[in-house]
């Protein structure tokens, strides 16, 4: 379990649209604009943590240069020094590289990904203004950025050109689902869908700010919504793209599988209320017990230090550790003699978790910290009563 959290700590805050990729060179930037065609790349997801939310990039076709390559906003270098260290602390730079489509193409064809593209209605002045930004980005002094997976990643970069570029006259469509409010958390959870693990360590990581009910430009963080969005997008009145060509084929979608977190969840709730509530067995009363805070109080340290140590926005305003209590770690080695009022405040701090879960604060994942938060309570519990026990 412990070797999943620390995956998703290096893995889940990954980019939806990460692709290593070697920074090409290409400083014929001079062309004639009439020779030029610019379109959306949507790819689908694939079976790694970062391929799970797809890709976006941009395509630009010059006929008079004879060149076609692939603006894309989702590389690092995976090779620079204090790589993970970086990563984990939210600084690592992304930056924009481009290279020929074919390589593009070549690369999600290996790992069977799906490409889509959208060309562009546009006129030689708007195709000025995006080329010309694209190229603008794509210098030494400029390409670098500090990635952040839900609010400046790979699509909303590209989201940004538009507007930027194109000004008032330009208007995306809807992204989002008719009738529906969505939060970051719940489309998260969808795209895990199959990664039960990364999708625990997500919602115990991730604090409230990602609750919050995204707007329509919000969900163009994700490539399939930013390619929705294009579709019903007008720029002075006009239609913007074209419908959506299917380049590649990818994978057919996977059945969800085993949840194991689950499984794994329901058995430490089972031993841990053996373990206190029949006599015979109160050596596994006491393992539990040791487990079940120790675990808690490290998730509790882990989610303070992305909290508090990293830039990771998505990472602030953690409530989870009202319920992971770091202290914890502390009690697990400590007698549970006169602990009872620290117990009692513990299970009160639980209960105004769940009170933030109702109020949609900060939603948890009920299925999975269920029987873990019903562990710690019978934990507590019996704290209490060996505390009055001793008092008495």
């Amino acid at each position: 379990m412990f070797n999943k959290i620390r995956f998703v700590i290096l893995m889940v805050l990954l980019p939806s649209c990460l692709l290593a990729q070697q920074d090409t060179a290409d400083t014929t930037a001079q062309r004639m604009s009439s020779g030029i065609r610019i379109s959306l790349l949507t790819c689908g997801t694939g079976d790694q943590v970062y391929e799970t939310f797809g890709h976006t990039a941009i395509r630009v076709t010059d006929s008079v240069l004879g060149t076609d390559n692939v603006y894309n906003y989702g590389t690092f270098n995976g090779y620079s020094e204090n790589f993970e260290l970086q990563f984990m602390r939210g600084k690592l730079l992304y930056y924009v590289s481009y290279y020929p489509y074919s390589n593009f193409l070549k690369e999600y064809a290996y790992y069977g990904r799906s490409v889509e593209e959208q060309v562009l209605h546009l006129g030689d002045n708007d195709k000025e203004e995006i080329y010309a930004a694209l190229r603008y980005n794509a210098k030494e002094e400029n390409k670098y950025y500090k990635y952040d997976f839900y609010f400046d990643n790979c699509a909303t970069r590209i989201r940004d050109i538009f507007k930027k570029a194109l000004g008032d006259g330009f208007m995306f469509g809807e992204a989002l689902p008719e009738g529906q409010e969505l939060t970051f958390r719940d489309i998260t959870n969808q795209y895990f869908y199959r990664k039960h693990w990364e999708r625990v360590g997500v919602n115990l990581l991730l604090g409230s700010r990602i609750d919050k009910v995204m707007t329509n430009e919000d969900i163009m963080f994700l490539p399939d919504f930013l390619r929705g969005a294009m579709a019903g997008a007008r720029n002075n009145g006009e239609l913007f793209a074209s419908d959506s060509k299917r380049v590649l084929d990818g994978s057919p979608r996977k059945p969800a599988g085993i949840n194991q977190p689950l499984i794994l969840m329901l058995c430490i709730a089972l031993l841990t209320l053996l373990g206190l509530s029949v006599n015979s067995l109160s050596f596994l009363g006491k393992v539990m017990t040791f487990l079940v805070l120790f675990v808690s109080g490290l998730l509790g340290v882990i989610m303070l230090v992305m909290w508090l140590g990293t830039d990771h926005q998505a990472c602030q305003n953690n409530f989870n550790v009202l319920w992971a209590l770091p202290t914890n770690l502390l009690l697990a080695f400590t007698s549970k003699k006169g602990k009872g009022k620290y117990a009692t405040l513990a299970m009160v701090m639980l209960f105004i978790s769940l009170i933030l879960h109702m109020l949609s604060v900060q939603k948890m994942l009920l299925l999975e910290f269920g029987p873990l938060l019903l562990s710690l309570v019978f934990i507590y519990g019996a704290i209490i009563r060996k505390n009055k026990v001793v008092k008495s």
